[in-house]
């Protein structure tokens, strides 16, 4: 995947179209545990949140 937005673009973005994610749900201090975090409240696998990130890069 070829990232063409920043991280504060893309965490933007996903505040807008998901309302219930805070700042806090994407404390970057481990990659990992900010993804289940995101699959837990966004209710989508590992492999979904993966192609809304893509998606991202498509706006």
């Amino acid at each position: 995947m070829e990232i063409t937005r920043s991280w504060r673009e893309q965490k933007a973005m996903l505040k807008i179209r998901f309302p219930m994610l805070s700042d806090q749900d994407f404390d970057f201090k481990e990659r990992e545990s900010m993804l289940d975090r995101l699959c837990d409240k966004l209710k989508k696998s590992k492999k979904e949140l993966e192609l809304l990130f893509a998606e991202l890069q498509t706006y």
